[in-house]
């Protein structure tokens, strides 16, 4: 296959949908998660779930990097941009990310310099052009992003750039999967692997959910063909009674990952003790920091930071719906008090938030439409 439209074929769905069906025991429930956000848009935005049988449920898990980020680390950021001198950068999709007293945008009009970046080699190129700020880059994102935070890194020390930093919130997935496997609020059959940080991570770092929790996992794409092809790759293997780790992305996922990536996270990274994530708490060792080697670098040296742990609203269930406890709908604001214009929480921001994608593509109800019978 080369073209999307391929990816795309509505009678290739429907014969995988089939297949699905085929493989479903009579009277058995089947859960799986998609652990990235990427996935759950494409299962609402192409309405996947209408393909399959009534007995197959699909949980989204937290693989969206901005959902997790608590809100303490925005007023942490927020804090930062404060000081004087300091311009602030950052991913488009924080922008908007509430934390206890207003987001980037609320900041801004109250006179901070917090500005969107594409990349973080952008913030380099605005220190290189403000020799009289010191330019931070808030750093975010799975191991996906994590690499070129590194290069960039890198790159500002071989310059000598004395007025950049990263303030770093990368998090790790594996950990958060293990978070989900040991909590006793949700019980799954199988994963559906995430397809991005695999290009990083490779598969081998899953071998652990079917080794020791006897639970497949499908390293899957995104078009909707990878998703309904790593759903029935998910049910043979149960079919099958076997729990492995399979490569459905193999068109872009190497198995043992990206090398030169994971070399460069390792020169200029190591894993924090623990990390608070949204929804799931703290997590040993689920998130990195920089090296001692680049501590001039690091904003959370160079500033003092409050650090304060700050709850969520008392309205919003962002925390149930990472971890896939509810679904967005069951919320009490969604759609009414919270919408992607007048966001309570981090699932209704992000491009790849959980709340996003149902209320973008119509998901307001259980109801689904028998598509795969048309």
């Amino acid at each position: 296959m080369k073209f999307v439209d391929e990816y795309r074929d509505a009678d290739k769905a429907r014969a995988l949908s089939a297949k699905i069906t085929e493989l479903c025991e009579p009277g058995r429930q089947y859960k799986f998660m998609e652990v990235c956000g990427g996935h759950t848009h494409t299962i609402y935005k192409h309405g996947l779930e209408d393909y399959l049988p009534e007995n197959i449920s699909l949980i989204h898990g937290p693989g969206c990097p901005v959902c997790v980020i608590p809100m303490g680390r925005v007023d942490d950021s927020i804090h930062i941009a404060r000081q004087p001198g300091v311009l602030m950068t950052s991913f488009g999709d924080m922008m908007r990310v509430p934390g206890s007293n207003g987001s980037f945008f609320d900041s801004n009009a109250e006179g901070t310099n917090i500005r969107m970046v594409y990349s973080p080699l952008d913030a380099l190129k605005l220190a290189r052009q403000n020799p009289e700020q010191h330019v931070v880059f808030m750093a975010i994102g799975f191991e996906t992003t994590a690499p070129s935070t590194a290069m960039t890194l890198l790159r500002a020390r071989s310059e000598g750039l004395a007025n950049f930093s990263v303030f770093c919130n990368h998090v790790t997935v594996i950990p958060a999967i293990k978070a989900i496997l040991d909590s006793p609020d949700l019980r799954l059959d199988g994963f559906i692997g995430p397809g991005h940080v695999s290009t990083v991570i490779g598969c081998k770092p899953y071998e652990f959910i079917a080794r020791d929790y006897r639970k497949p996992l499908v390293v899957a794409g995104f078009e909707p063909l990878d998703i309904l092809q790593s759903i029935y790759m998910l049910m043979l293997q149960l079919a099958e009674n076997r729990s492995e780790v399979e490569n459905q992305y193999s068109r872009v996922v190497p198995w043992n990952g990206n090398e030169v990536a994971l070399d460069a996270i390792n020169r200029t990274m190591e894993l924090r003790p623990y990390f608070e994530w949204r929804g799931l708490g703290f997590i040993s060792n689920s998130a990195t920091r920089l090296r001692e080697e680049f501590a001039d670098f690091d904003a959370e040296r160079r500033f003092e930071l409050p650090g304060v742990r700050v709850a969520d609203p008392k309205a919003c269930q962002c925390g149930e719906v990472l971890k896939g406890v509810l679904k967005p709908w069951e919320c009490k604001v969604f759609g009414t008090a919270c919408t992607p214009e007048t966001p309570i929480g981090t699932c209704m921001v992000s491009p790849e938030g959980a709340c996003a994608a149902y209320y973008n593509f119509g998901r307001f109800s259980r109801e689904r439409v028998k598509e795969a019978s048309k």
